[in-house]
């Protein structure tokens, strides 16, 4: 009976902590699951927050409560937990050296995602190169190309350079350069212009066109035609402008410069 309490007596300490441990796993499961949930919650009402990156940020919680809450209970039972902390330390810093450049794409996701530069759909330039947005990841962002090529570009190459959002706004403008030649009737040639604009219903009145002579070329008199449009019919009214402004002119008797030259032969025999 003696041996019996005396075992009881040393194992009690060891129960009283498994208890314990027990108890802090359940509670910190609760809370872990807890924050994780009011994250979510969160992210679902902001207008802000990606939902890639709100699943990011209430995952990395949840995990970070659990590591605290594993701590604890190691704790409990006497594990240093100074060393071990120190030791994940180290692991961590050894991971951030090998995978730095991982990392760099990484918090630049991080970054595309919470300011939100472009989201999925919209026609952009990044660094030259242009396409619709197909997918935004946490560390690398795929294009389609108008030609429909495929591009996976990583996130930090795109934070670090500027980017054109063609579909941000909702009027865009169209610029053209027109040129005529120096014995066409320069008045006559922007009235024309004028009047090919006006009959275009998707042209917007506010702002209104712009036509102005820009320049007097080496061999034409070139003038910019700006009309504005909704974004959707952009390309659409750039090509249909183009074709009727040349079938215009050609109606109209307006010419058209090209770059001619002259050749002379000089004979060196008849000096």
């Amino acid at each position: 009976m003696e041996n019996v309490n005396e075992y009881f007596v040393t194992a009690w300490p060891f129960i009283l902590n498994a208890v314990f441990a027990i108890i802090i796993l359940i509670v910190g499961w609760m809370v872990a699951n807890w924050v994780k949930n009011k994250i979510l919650q969160k992210g679902e009402k902001s207008e802000r927050l990606d939902d890639t990156l709100t699943k990011v940020f209430a995952k990395t919680a949840h995990i970070l409560v659990l590591v605290v809450v594993v701590l604890a209970v190691l704790d409990r039972f006497g594990v240093e937990t100074t060393s071990l902390v120190a030791v994940i330390g180290a692991l961590g810093l050894a991971i951030g050296l090998a995978w730095q450049g991982v990392l760099a794409d990484f918090a630049a996701g991080i970054m595309i995602l919470v300011m939100r530069p472009f989201k999925v759909g919209d026609a952009v330039d990044i660094a030259g190169t242009s396409g619709v947005v197909e997918e935004v990841g946490l560390v690398m962002t795929k294009l389609n190309t108008f030609d429909n090529v495929a591009m996976f570009l990583p996130n930090s190459n795109i934070w670090g350079n500027n980017i054109k959002n063609m579909a941000e706004n909702e009027n865009r403008r169209v610029d053209m350069v027109i040129g005529f030649g120096y014995d066409d009737d320069m008045d006559h040639a922007i009235r024309t212009i004028e009047q090919i604009l006006s009959e275009d219903d998707r042209i917007l009145d506010d702002p209104a066109p712009q036509i102005a002579v820009s320049e007097l070329g080496g061999s034409s008199v070139n003038v910019i035609v700006r009309p504005w449009t909704k974004k959707e019919n952009y390309w659409a009214l750039k090509f249909d402008l183009t074709k009727r402004i040349k079938e215009r002119f050609d109606e109209e008797g307006i010419n058209f410069p090209y770059p001619s030259q002259d050749i002379y032969f000089h004979n060196q025999g008849d000096e």
